[in-house]
């Protein structure tokens, strides 16, 4: 295939109703094109280029030049299928330095007779945002040793309010004297943010939002919903790193990161079998079919099931620093390409990974459909599997944006206008 240059693409016509959504991957960039009428999102085009080695690491862009290269690949796939090019682009960013959580600040208001307004709500949201950047910046600072990094809110979405012990969906209007806001906010350093700025502007795309990647896959299955009940734990199994998302009530409860994905595995089988990486990975991606002689067949299980026991306990941990939850949902959804490894599905499925976590029952486990996305139809035909799940969830993201920037009456897109970035 013959790759547009950057240069056909700024000089074609641009298409404000479409937006692009770039999940780049540790193994693969996946992009996506979509057609925006009202409150739909009909994906268009379909692009996917594979990463070198190199190109990433732990999530993270390791080699802009290499991960641009590979963008322009996808991108052009799906350009062309979609016939069109379109500026505005959501990127996905993942990695154990991406920390999301949810904070809650109790505010005791000076004239609980007076009705709450939007100036108030964007005073308190002001506090609880500068308080979860304290903390993100203070455990970011620890891990890496550098007590001067810098780091910057990727993603902000209203969990819950409560006014004198009464929750409330629209506190406008409202009196009382004690509000308590509960808000999600991810933070990540300012030099992955930066990589990923830079990849924007080397495509000459308009960068309409950075998502934290657990954050979009639940924003994909919560759709625009203010009354959602949906609950659920979200796990991205990606090549570098495992995502997951806690969602309770329709509200994001929190998302951690640990960097296990499917590159682990492979190389795990690279190691103890001594082959290389590439023979590894095809020995993985087939471990399920019957050619495999057996006695490569079990050296390659046993190497499988050695690293799914730290993957295990890596989701375990994460689960387990859910501190403010009673009860994690009995029901886990899957996505990304690490969770194609059936092993990895049966393992949840039936180890006893989760008996020392407040589950109530044993949780169900299956991955997410991409018909069980909220409110976005794939007109390709092409996206019919979990591992484009996060692509589809950072188009939701960039809809969300979109939207939150434009006159609104409803409190949802009032109060989305206040936490956008």
């Amino acid at each position: 295939m013959v790759l547009k240059s950057i240069r056909e693409r700024v000089n074609n016509s641009v298409q404000e109703n479409y937006i692009v959504s770039l999940d780049v991957g540790t193994e693969f960039i996946k992009a996506l094109i979509a057609k925006v009428q009202g409150d739909k999102i009909s994906i268009v085009g379909v692009g996917r280029a594979r990463q070198e080695v190199s190109d990433m690491h732990s999530g993270a862009i390791s080699d802009i030049s290499g991960v641009v290269r590979n963008c322009e690949e996808a991108l052009s796939e799906a350009e062309d299928q979609a016939g069109l090019q379109a500026k505005k682009v959501v990127i996905g960013i993942a990695g154990e330095l991406v920390k999301g959580v949810t904070n809650t600040i109790r505010y005791r208001r000076p004239q609980p007779d007076k009705p709450l307004d939007a100036s108030e709500m964007e005073f308190i949201i002001e506090k609880v945002q500068e308080r979860a950047r304290g903390k993100a910046q203070r455990k970011i600072a620890l891990e890496t040793g550098n007590e001067e990094v810098e780091v910057k809110l990727v993603n902000s979405a209203l969990v819950s309010i409560h006014i004198d012990g009464y929750k409330v969906s629209n506190p406008i209007g409202f009196q009382g004297r004690d509000v308590a806001v509960q808000i999600y906010t991810a933070f990540a350093p300012m030099v992955h943010i930066g990589a990923l700025e830079r990849v924007a502007d080397e495509l000459a795309l308009e960068l309409v939002a950075v998502a934290a990647e657990p954050f979009a896959v639940s924003r994909s299955v919560l759709g625009t919903d203010a009354n959602s009940t949906f609950t659920a734990i979200i796990a991205d199994v990606g090549g570098g790193t495992t995502d997951i998302a806690v969602v309770n009530d329709g509200g994001v409860e929190g998302t951690k990161m640990f960097g296990i994905g499917g590159r682990s595995f492979t190389n795990t089988i690279a190691k103890d079998m001594d082959i290389d990486y590439k023979a590894a990975e095809k020995l993985k991606v087939n471990i399920e079919h019957q050619n495999i002689k057996p006695s490569v067949m079990k050296k390659t299980e046993e190497a499988i099931d050695k690293t799914l026991d730290v993957w295990l306990s890596g989701v375990e941990l994460a689960l387990g620093e859910f501190e403010s939850v009673d009860n994690l949902p009995n029901k886990i959804l899957l996505c990304g390409g690490g969770a194609s490894l059936k092993r990895l599905v049966d393992a949840l499925n039936t180890q006893d990974w989760y008996k020392e976590l407040p589950f109530t029952k044993r949780p169900e486990v299956h991955h997410i459909h991409p018909e069980e996305v909220v409110g976005i139809s794939d007109a390709t035909g092409i996206i019919n599997d979990h591992t484009f799940i996060t692509a589809m969830g950072l188009l939701r993201v960039g809809y969300d944006t979109i939207i939150g920037s434009k006159d609104s009456d409803t409190i949802k897109d009032k109060l989305n206008r206040i936490l956008r970035i």
